[in-house]
């Protein structure tokens, strides 16, 4: 089963290495990229700075946190799956080579890790633009030939499970105590 995924991975980049990649496009999917790494811990930031905001901020960060942790002092080193451009030749990767292990994607994680809290705790109109952009960051790990498609499935997998059991305890059921202590639902 694992040689069929990385058969299915190594399709999957050779087949966006070879009729997506665009000169154009490049430098953009290269900003959508560093966005996944910096960005999310400045828009963190943000949120914590506002008290509409602020509770999403809290949420955020210990998720973005958990992750963190959990993505590359855990699975990355459990796992230690080679990079896909250092495994197969034929596989080029644009821009800055990362040195640490490919699984899961650290980039896609921090990206679902945020957006995901986003939208439970803000209005739709902000929490679904984020979604959208952590896809997009997910999907320039791959453009750029940095992640095998398992990596950033996983990253998401990792960030929606780690978002949604935070948001759940930070929030969730401490609403629930509340409305069992006053007996109403």
């Amino acid at each position: 089963m694992i040689s069929s995924v990385t058969n299915m991975d190594v399709n999957i980049l050779t087949f966006i290495q070879d009729h997506l990649r665009m000169q154009w496009l490049t430098p953009v999917m290269q900003g959508i990229s560093a966005w996944g790494f910096f960005g999310w811990f400045v828009l963190v930031i943000f949120l914590l700075a506002f008290r509409r905001t602020r509770d999403a901020g809290k949420v955020a960060v210990v998720s973005l946190a958990i992750e963190v942790i959990v993505v590359n002092l855990g699975l990355k080193l459990v796992f230690a799956r080679m990079r896909p451009f250092d495994a197969y030749d034929f596989l080029v990767p644009i821009g800055k080579l990362p040195t640490d292990f490919s699984f899961p994607s650290g980039h896609t994680a921090n990206s679902f890790a945020v957006a995901l809290t986003t939208v439970h705790m803000l209005p739709k109109k902000a929490g679904i633009p984020l979604v959208v952009l952590a896809s997009l960051v997910a999907y320039s790990r791959l453009y750029l030939g940095v992640h095998y498609p398992s990596d950033v499935i996983c990253g998401f997998l990792v960030a929606l499970i780690i978002s949604q059991a935070v948001w759940y305890f930070m929030v969730k059921r401490p609403e629930s105590a509340e409305s069992r202590m006053t007996g109403v639902e």
